[in-house]
């Protein structure tokens, strides 16, 4: 048999247990409907509770797992290799819903999703190119900044919100309390409205939501006085919008069942 160019002597990649435990550990993940519990993940990757509940929380941490109800599910760090490598990171919510928005509100239109910490534009619509920089550079932005960042916080596990508003830094501990003043609003209703959290803009947000759970937001950004004056229309464009894309995440998940 001819070998490829270079594959004579050559030796098998050598396994490390630590990369094939984490591998086993998001793949069960992956393919639990409704997320795992940590006692069924340890058997899974047939390791003791204690050995997994480190690598378990190191993954929570980085975005790679989302615990609720003490299940854990996919986060959105695979989301974002995906829109890094190309793909589509939300599949409920295309570029179309998008452009669609904007030419309705004239505003810059964005998908973010949460990784970690921070914020991160997978998609957007906008003419503005401050924007665009931040959605094509994968830039990193603070969740307490943003009204999207509102949203996905609002969707949180609360252990993980306890811990992430414990850590924000003091330039940003005045946006804390006023965060949770409109938390209630939020997580009846998916939209935060103009928070004027961040001295480059403002913004209206929608919750995207798959398995009962926050996985991205949508929003329209302008300055803090255009969102003011047009608060309650694009409420209800995002509103409207967001109907859509329920009925497309349920034709999802019976062709992905």
């Amino acid at each position: 048999m001819v070998q490829p160019e270079g594959a004579t002597g050559a030796r098998a990649r050598a396994r490390h247990r630590t990369v094939d435990r984490i591998a086993s550990i998001l793949e069960c993940v992956a393919r639990a409907r409704g997320g795992i519990t940590l006692s069924e993940i340890a058997k899974e990757a047939s390791a003791p509770i204690s050995s997994v509940q480190g690598l378990v929380n190191g993954l929570v941490a980085t975005g790679y797992l989302d615990e609720h109800g003490r299940r854990y599910s996919l986060g959105s760090a695979p989301y974002l290799l995906n829109r890094l490598a190309g793909r589509q990171p939300v599949s409920t919510v295309t570029h179309a819903d998008l452009e669609e928005i904007h030419e309705r509100t004239g505003l810059t239109t964005v998908l973010s999703i949460a990784v970690g910490p921070d914020i991160f534009y997978v998609d957007y619509c906008s003419s503005d190119p401050r924007f665009a920089y931040l959605a094509e550079n994968y830039v990193r932005r603070s969740l307490i900044r943003t009204s999207g960042g509102w949203v996905l916080l609002a969707g949180m596990e609360k252990r993980d919100l306890w811990a992430y508003l414990r850590n924000v830094g003091e330039d940003e501990q005045p946006l804390v309390d006023r965060f949770f003043a409109a938390l209630p609003a939020i997580e009846q209703t998916g939209i935060c409205a103009s928070p004027n959290a961040s001295e480059q803009g403002d913004g209206v947000s929608i919750a995207v939501q798959a398995n009962a759970k926050t996985v991205a937001a949508v929003g329209v950004i302008a300055s803090h006085e255009v969102i003011t004056q047009q608060r309650d229309r694009l409420v209800d464009v995002l509103t409207e919008c967001s109907r859509r894309w329920d009925p497309r995440r349920a034709q999802f998940r019976r062709a992905r069942d």
